[in-house]
């Protein structure tokens, strides 16, 4: 038996890939949480319309799906490590990018850059441990990645509250000029104070052995050894690869026995494909992405709406601690159904909250209409006598009311953030510059269908101009307490078992591409809800997203419950050959 001398260098080794692990779900959470404490401060000075804010939301989304169609692919082709190592990279790159840039295209590029990283790690760092990691760690290791992806999204929001705290200290005290600077200068800083995990992941990265089975499979054995022999006692590594050489035996590459369409390969790459489409229908990563604003037009004031995110961060990291605890206690099945369930309860929740708010909201579209120069632009103001102006008297009992507008170009349709009448606001411009896409191809992202040539000379059209009642602090307070409901049920269930699924119920050979894959499907979707959320909201309301959330939310808790095996405590050859025999 290896003395405790000898084991030492294996546990240390051991740590530093849980570690490394831990590194890229801290990168990964970063890339979804920064723009959170970001974006107030990015929609008051960019200039932007909602439809191009929702762009730059989803621009990182977009890039997680480009990255993750060829990642499967560069893994197997460069090996796990030198994919980590791109991945580092790219994200440190996007940074400057974002913080220096001025104008919609070279933000967006950046945050395509960090999707581009963020699709990488979620690949390859779940692919990484599910080959170096030994069946009684697998689990730890993707707690590991996945409680660090919290722990990155809670920091995150501590960035934003600090800089929040700047902000409402100088807004009495100073002009609207020097407070504009401020904020252009808070979303920048915030995005420069995200580097370090990029760069921690890249050197992490660097000292970390590439996956034994990878280099087995390149017929590098005495590599794929030294390799196991980092993590594992020698009869441990020996009895590893022996394992590899029978598996390696036992199916000949080019056999049928290959094919992606078997009954073992199918079910549980179908099985995949729907709880990632699923687990982000939630609405996770929208709810993330704009919890800051969800929470302003709650009730909540500026400040009280960034300490309800850093709450609803840390609330995330906390309750995903938990869930590593209970996973290979009570079982992937269990949590995932507790999980979804809870997150129904309080999406409806959330979802009647606003819309007992936006039941009673004002159009005033003809009114707006009116104010259209012959130029077709706009140039928005709302304060209370904008607001006494657009309604009958006596519309609303309180004064603290939000005007949203709903306006298009041809067919391209864009919404404003919503004004509140007691903060006077600075006007919002409407007009083509701003409104329609810059290029043919953001065109196609915007709406497919709608002529951008025809758009350029179209008027400008009202589509709606809904003000509403701002509701008081108190359902402020009662929409965070669904929210935090929320994420508190998802980190528990999906938020720590679904990166667990991925890599658990992908048999062997189709792992990397078939993770790819389902992924893509994963940030197809995540995307697709990121770029209309703003829109929707802007013309149907918070509640029609809540309930759209709601809605999927329901098709995965009756997969976990009737169609989803239970895979705690068992090998991957085990959860192979039980799709197998199904």
């Amino acid at each position: 038996m290896p003395s405790s001398a000898d084991l030492g260098p294996i546990r240390s080794y051991n740590r530093l890939l849980l570690l490394v692990a831990g590194l890229g779900g801290l990168l990964y959470g970063v890339d979804v949480g920064i723009i959170g404490g970001a974006l107030p401060y990015l929609e008051a000075t960019s200039g932007l319309n909602a439809s191009q804010l929702s762009i730059i939301v989803a621009a990182v989304l977009l890039g997680s799906v480009i990255s993750t169609l060829f990642a499967g692919l560069l893994a197997d082709w460069l090996g796990r490590k030198p994919l980590m190592m791109i991945s580092g990279a790219i994200f440190v790159l996007s940074i400057p990018v974002i913080a220096l840039s001025h104008g919609f295209g070279p933000l967006f590029l950046g945050r395509l850059l960090q999707g581009i990283s963020g699709g990488f790690v979620g690949i390859v760092v779940p692919l990484y441990l599910a080959e170096c990691l030994s069946a009684q760690d697998r689990g730890k290791g993707t707690g590991a990645f996945q409680w660090l992806l919290t722990l990155g999204i809670f920091l995150a929001a501590l960035i934003g509250i600090y800089y929040s705290y700047r902000v409402s200290g100088l807004i009495s005290s100073s002009s609207p000029e020097a407070l504009l600077q401020v904020k252009d200068q808070a979303w920048r800083r915030i995005f420069w104070m995200s580097m370090p995990p990029g760069i921690l992941f890249l050197i992490g990265s660097l000292f970390v052995a590439e996956s034994p089975r990878w280099l087995y499979r390149r017929g590098r054995t005495d590599q794929a050894l030294n390799a196991l022999l980092r993590s594992r006692t020698t009869e441990q590594a020996t009895a590893e690869l022996e394992e590899m050489k029978q598996i390696s035996l036992s199916t000949p590459k080019g056999s049928a026995r290959d094919s992606l369409l078997q009954r073992k390969y199918v079910l549980p790459f179908l099985l995949a494909c729907v709880i990632l489409f699923c687990n982000t229908a939630t609405g996770i990563n929208s709810i993330i992405g704009y919890n800051t604003d969800i929470l302003l037009q709650s009730g909540l004031s500026d400040l009280h709406a960034h300490w309800g995110y850093v709450l609803f961060t840390f609330l995330n990291f906390l309750m995903t601690l938990i869930g590593m605890t209970l996973v290979d206690r009570k079982g992937r099945k269990f949590l995932l159904t507790l999980g979804t369930s809870g997150i129904i309860v309080c999406l409806l929740f959330v979802g009647i909250l606003f819309r007992s708010i936006e039941k009673n909201r004002y159009d005033v579209r003809d009114s707006i209409q009116s104010r259209v120069g012959p130029d077709q632009k706009l140039l928005l103001h709302f304060d209370q006598s904008d607001a006494k102006g657009l309604l009958p008297a006596n519309t609303f009992a309180s004064d603290r009311l939000a005007l949203s507008v709903i306006y298009s170009y041809g067919g391209f349709e864009a919404a404003t953030r919503a004004m509140r009448s007691e903060e006077g606001e600075a006007p919002i411009p409407i007009d083509r510059q701003s409104s329609l896409p810059s290029s043919k191809v953001e065109a196609f992202f915007r709406d497919p269908f709608a002529n951008l040539d025809e758009a350029r000379t179209a008027p400008l059209k009202i589509e709606h101009a809904y003000i509403s009642p701002l509701p008081d602090a108190m359902h402020g307070w009662l929409v965070a307490l669904g929210l935090y409901g929320f994420v508190a049920f998802y980190a528990l269930g999906p938020g720590v078992c679904v990166w667990l699924a991925l890599s658990e119920l992908m048999p062997t050979r189709i792992r990397s591409n078939g993770m790819s894959i389902a992924l893509v499907i994963n940030q197809m979707v995540s995307t697709t809800l990121a770029a209309i959320f703003l829109p929707v909201v802007g013309k149907y309301g918070y509640s029609m997203m809540f309930f759209l959330f709601c809605g999927f939310t329901l098709i995965y808790l009756l997969t976990a419950a009737f169609f989803l095996p239970e895979t705690k405590g068992k090998t991957l050859e085990e959860i192979e050959a039980h799709f197998a025999a199904a």
